[in-house]
């Protein structure tokens, strides 16, 4: 090539651009996330659980419901995650791998009053009691159902931005409504969300008598309940408030009609 065709071949040659960046790998979230404008009215819920399959399903499910769902595997997804999406709810497996459900719980409180409901399964007490003492608001059964989640998922923001909801108490029992946090003698007792509202309603009924037509009513929200759903409910209860099963002093069974949470 002579020296005036390499010239012109010089010339017509593309101007270098920048060089190519290179984003680091990572586990990419099961769905598309909106930036905060575009979701001002629609609820964007952060799932934390080890079992990827269960928060797709979550996120099938709760897409029908107009729920948008971002799914992180491990605790430390979770964390970044939140920091930069602010999910208006955060559901959060007890059993949360690299970062655990109460380092998890306790950092985000740090910062942020984003409600937080952890998944509680067999053998997870403990982990429960200490992230609800960290800042989590409540406990639901692990494996989740959809009729008890939903409730809580579009209901709850709601429940946590009233200011002033006193603290019930009853002799050494105190349930806060707005943080859904029971404490038997200044300890957090942990309860899942039926338990906590099935106690909620007596004792804003105490020492009165509630049939179990009112309890189907307003703990369940529907008639098609079965008598020993309710027993086995109040069972569970009074072995958590340390009442007397065979001699119940706090919870007392009036004979054919319900039951009446007595002052001490």
């Amino acid at each position: 090539m002579n020296d005036q065709a390499a010239a012109a071949a010089a010339s017509s040659a593309p101007t270098p651009g920048p060089p190519a960046r290179h984003l680091p790998a990572g586990p990419a979230p099961l769905t598309a996330v909106s930036t905060a404008a575009e979701r001002a009215h629609v609820p964007l819920l952060l799932v934390a659980d080890p079992d990827a399959g269960l928060g797709h399903e979550l996120v099938l499910a709760l897409a029908a419901k107009g729920v948008e769902t971002t799914v992180c595997t491990d605790g430390a997804q979770a964390l970044l995650r939140t920091g930069a999406l602010h999910p208006d709810l955060i559901l959060i497996s007890a059993g949360i791998p690299v970062v655990d459900a109460v380092t998890f719980v306790t950092a985000v409180r740090g910062s942020l009053s984003t409600p937080i409901i952890l998944g509680v399964g067999a053998g997870d007490a403990d982990r429960a009691v200490e992230a609800l003492a960290s800042g989590a608001n409540l406990c639901v059964a692990r494996p989740y159902r959809l009729p008890e989640l939903l409730p809580l998922i579009t209901g709850i923001r709601d429940d946590t931005a009233v200011t002033g909801t006193p603290v019930l108490t009853c002799g050494s029992i105190e349930l806060d409504p707005t943080a859904h946090v029971v404490r038997v003698g200044g300890r957090i007792v942990a309860m899942p969300l039926r338990e906590f509202e099935l106690l909620h309603y007596l004792m804003l009924n105490a020492d009165r008598v509630v049939d179990r037509r009112q309890i189907q009513h307003h703990v369940w929200r529907t008639d098609k309940v079965r008598t020993n759903t309710i027993n086995v409910h109040i069972r569970r209860l009074r072995e958590k408030l340390g009442d007397d099963p065979e001699n119940p002093t706090i919870i007392l069974t009036v004979r054919g009609i319900g039951y009446r949470l007595t002052r001490p």
